[in-house]
Order: structure tokens, then sequence, then C-alpha cells
């Protein structure tokens, strides 16, 4: 088990990375569709390293974590997923624009207002999470054993003295929750339904193909990353094993992160028409060596 995940880590570090390279350095790609990109390819290098690493060193027997940094682990680790989700829905509002309204599209799509959506969404959670920090590590515990595999604010609750009133921090994290999840994914499905409707209208069966293969690759990353956020906040409290929790977690800890990079660089022809530009261009350089 160790040696897998610290393969897994290793991988979503190099994929995240290359793809970050591979944009920066085509000028083809400089477009707001892989500005985000690498926002979210940035989040989801820290979003893993906030768990991955502390997670190894439980595995390879160190399985005491000190109480600040369990909390410290905790807040970035939501600060980073809460951010994800909006730079998600922000993406989908970026495809709707390129799709729904092409000729608009670079007036509206500046660098100015990327820079400043991407600031929106990592200010929004800082907010959030930042208050509720404040509540959080100064409710009473009477236990220091969590069950789960890193530190997440509903296993640190569960350690929370009984009688204690925690009704204020479960109000800020239903309020947190429907700014950071709920809303993004209105405006994701409300902005697909706009694609898909002007999609239907492209006459051509070639034209709909080539349009919609744009908008496969988010699609893929909003169902995970969404499917696994929505199936953990309406699980059932009663008859729900904890495991199936690790399980759901780790998929979107882990695999969410790891996949990133592939599924953006095999079903974007962009980016593949990229590597393979550099590809023939370091073999020619080297035969002309």
């Amino acid at each position: 088990m160790l040696g897998i995940l610290l393969l897994v880590y290793l991988a979503t570090l190099a994929g995240n990375f290359l793809m970050i390279i591979i944009i920066f350095t085509n000028y083809r790609l400089h477009s707001p569709m892989y500005f985000f990109l690498v926002s979210v390819s940035v989040l989801e290098t820290f979003g893993i390293s906030a768990i991955i690493p502390q997670l190894l060193f439980v595995l390879g027997g160190r399985k005491i974590v000190s109480l600040s940094g369990c909390y410290t682990q905790c807040y970035f680790y939501f600060l980073i997923s809460s951010s994800n989700f909006l730079m998600l829905s922000i993406m989908s509002i970026d495809r709707y624009l390129a799709i729904c309204s092409p000729l608009r599209y670079p007036s509206i799509m500046t660098h100015k207002l990327c820079v400043t959506l991407i600031s929106i969404c990592v200010m929004i959670p800082f907010i959030f999470n930042s208050s509720m920090a404040n509540v959080f590590v100064k409710l009473p515990l009477c236990g220091y054993v969590i069950d789960h595999f890193f530190c997440d604010s509903t296993a640190i609750l569960k350690l929370v003295c009984v009688g204690v009133d925690i009704t204020f921090f479960t109000l800020s994290a239903i309020l947190s929750s429907i700014f950071v999840l709920v809303i993004p994914l209105i405006i994701t499905v409300i902005s697909y339904m706009f694609i898909v409707y002007t999609i239907v209208k492209i006459p051509s069966e070639k034209g709909r193909q080539k349009t919609f293969s744009t908008c496969v690759s988010h699609l893929t990353m909003v169902s995970i990353v969404f499917g696994s956020a929505i199936f953990i906040q309406i699980r059932p409290s009663k008859g729900y094993s904890i495991l199936t929790d690790k399980i759901i977690n780790l998929v979107s800890t882990a695999m969410a992160p790891l996949l990133n990079p592939f599924i953006y660089t095999l079903r974007n022809q962009q980016v593949k028409d990229s590597i393979r530009d550099k590809v023939k261009r370091k073999m020619l350089l080297s035969c002309q060596g």
C-alpha cells in the first residue's frame, strides 16, 4: 500500500507539472481555458500534497500527528477542495462563452478577468474556512484517535466532547457548502444545459462532435470531483460504513489529481498536437546535432 501511494503521488506531481510546462511553453495554448487548467493543476498538486505525504508517514509507522498539524491539514484540504469546486464552475462558464458566444468570447474573457476569477476562487473559500477554523479549533476534544486516513473535519467532530454545542459550526459548514459546492454545481449544470442546446443546433454531425469534444475532459473531471463530494454530503447518517467514506475520500483526494493531466491530455487535441510538435522538434535537433 505504501509503495502504491508513493507511486500515485509521484505520478500526480510529474503529470501536473508536465502539463503546466507544456501549457506555459506553447503559445497556442495561451488561452483562458488553459490558464484555468493550469490553476486547477496547481490546486490539485497542493491538494494531494496536503494529504499523501502525511499518510505515507503514518503507513510507514509514525502513527502520531500533532493536534496543530492535524488542524492545519484539515484547513488546507478544505481550502483547496473548495477552491477547486469554484474553479471547475468557472471553467464551465468559460466553455459556455466559448461555444455559445464565440464572437464575444475574446472581449469578455480577458486576462484581467481570468486573474480576477481565479482570485475569487481562492478568496471566498479562504474567508469561509478561516472563520470556521476559528470556531473549530476551540471545540473541546475528549479523544485523540481518528478513524480516517487524514484529518477530516467529520472525523474530528466525532471526538468533540458529548454535550458541546456545535450548532454554530454546523450552520457555518452548511452555509459554506452552499457557496463552494451547491452554487458552483448549479452554475456548471446551467452552463452545460446551454452548451448542449447550442451543440444540438449545429447542422453537421462532425461539427457537433468536434464542439462537444472540447467539453469532454472538463465534464469528466466535474463528474469525478462533484460526484464524490455530493455522495459524501448526502450519505445517510445511520447504517453507513466508514470504509465507504474513506474510499470516496481517497478517490477525490488521490485519483482526481492523478487523472487530471491524463484526462486533459488524452482527450484534448491541441495538447496532443503540442506534445507531438515538441517531440518532433527535439528529434530534428538531435538529428542535426
